[in-house]
Formats: structure tokens, C-alpha cells, sequence
């Protein structure tokens, strides 16, 4: 088993006013040559955007971007004509593939919105762009794990096109559970959104992010109560 810490004081911040972003891996101003990608898994960003503000239109292409809520409400609008509005337990999915313009931002006028953005490299290029958003019970994720993303349209979440699965899950203090790495050559990133947590000896806290590769297992411990998202995906580009 090899592991990798990013400690939640270690990540790369932007503070635009009305928008307060933390890097894991390189984005925009943040430029570390050691923390551009954990296999195919390219940004993790941790924003907060004050009330009724948001990103304007821009493009994207060739990219899986998935969007999590973690308080307050997100409203996505995209050229394709898609729009939605995503709270805390929806996850949304967008493959950007041969290109799309969207615009991402606070939904509401009162109270800000915190959210995680993530880039995964895609597994084929130049596909038809498409979009989803699912909604998750917390019930399901309370001392398991509740899978919210993978590889297979007729599996549990939405789909990308990547050999990724994520899930999240809320654990009880003292809680133990094995996770088993979904793929061959896979390593899993586990992000701790709250809490406290131990793996492979490492004791984790709110906002670290810690890898595990070349094993086909582990055991997570929740050192208090604790939710975490865990990214399961491929270590090679």
C-alpha cells in the first residue's frame, strides 16, 4: 500500500470576495508541480460563493465535472439547455466532451453556497456533451457506503465516462468499515468533509485529503462523527 497526505493547510486558496476557493491540486493561480493530479482525478476545488453571486458562462471540453453541495442551493445553466438547481445530497454530472459553455452560481440571495468542483480526465475524448443530477438519501450513507458516481448508466448514482466510482458515507464515532478498491490499478482519494478519521494509521482530519494506491483494500476508522467522500479511480492517465 502506498499513501499520499495533503493536509487541509496545504491546499492552494483564492479569496475573490465573493468567492473563497481551496485547491487540493493545481487550479488557476495555484501552481504546484507536486499536486497536479491524483491519477486521473485533476481538481478538487472547495468554494464558498456569497449569496446570489456565481461564475459566469465559460467552456469547457474533454472533461467529467461533478459537483457536489454541501449547504445552500447551486443553479446550473449550460448552452445545451440544461438547468438545474442542486442542494446538499444531489450530486450533478457534466461531460463536457466535444465542448459546452455553463454558468454555476448561488441559487440563493440570503445565505452563501459551499460545494466541492471536480475534474476527472475522461476515458474517451470528443463525446457527446450530457448532463445529470441525482438526489441521495442521508439514510443510505449512515454507517456505509452510498455510492453516488460510477462507470455504469444501470448503476446505483449518475455516470462518467471514467472507471471512477465515488461514494459518500456519515460514520458514527468509532465506527469501523473496509473499503474494497472497486478496479484493478485503481487507488481511491478519501476526503474528509467533516470529522475525524484514521486510515492506515494516518489520522485524519476536516478537510484532508489522503490517497491510497496499490492495495486492494482498507479499513477506515471514524474517530468521531465523520463524513468523507471517497474517489475511486484510475492511477493511470
Amino acid at each position: 500500500m502506498q499513501t499520499l497526505l495533503h493536509a487541509a493547510n496545504s491546499r492552494g486558496h483564492a479569496s475573490h470576495g465573493w468567492l473563497n476557493s481551496y485547491h487540493t491540486f493545481s487550479f488557476a493561480g495555484y501552481q504546484n508541480p507536486e499536486r497536479m493530479h491524483f491519477g486521473v482525478l485533476r481538481v478538487l476545488n472547495d468554494d464558498t460563493v456569497a449569496a446570489g453571486m456565481g461564475f459566469g458562462a465559460h467552456p469547457h471540453d474533454n472533461m467529467e465535472i461533478i459537483s457536489i453541495p454541501l449547504a445552500g442551493t447551486l443553479e446550473h445553466k449550460d448552452n445545451a439547455g440544461n438547468h438545474g438547481i442542486i442542494q446538499s445530497g444531489d450530486v450533478q454530472m457534466m461531460s463536457a466532451g466535444t465542448g459546452i459553455a455553463h454558468s454555476e452560481k448561488n441559487h440563493s440571495r440570503t445565505e452563501e453556497v459551499k460545494f466541492l468542483q471536480i475534474w476527472v480526465f475522461p476515458n474517451k475524448r470528443g463525446v457527446q456533451p450530457r448532463y445529470d443530477q441525482q438526489s441521495f438519501r442521508a439514510a443510505d450513507r449512515h454507517n456505509q457506503f452510498q455510492q453516488v458516481l460510477s462507470p455504469d448508466p444501470d448503476d446505483a448514482g449518475v455516470w462518467i465516462h471514467q472507471d471512477a466510482w465515488f461514494h459518500l458515507a456519515d460514520f458514527d464515532a468509532g465506527f469501523n468499515a473496509d473499503y474494497q478498491v472497486k478496479r484493478p490499478g485503481n487507488g481511491v482519494y478519501v476526503f474528509v468533509l467533516e470529522g475525524d478519521a484514521t486510515i492506515n494509521g494516518q489520522a485524519l482530519h476536516t478537510r484532508d485529503g489522503f490517497g491510497i494506491w496499490d492495495t486492494t483494500s482498507f479499513t477506515v476508522q471514524a474517530d468521531s462523527n465523520t463524513r468523507l467522500l471517497l474517489m475511486d479511480v484510475p492511477m493511470s492517465l
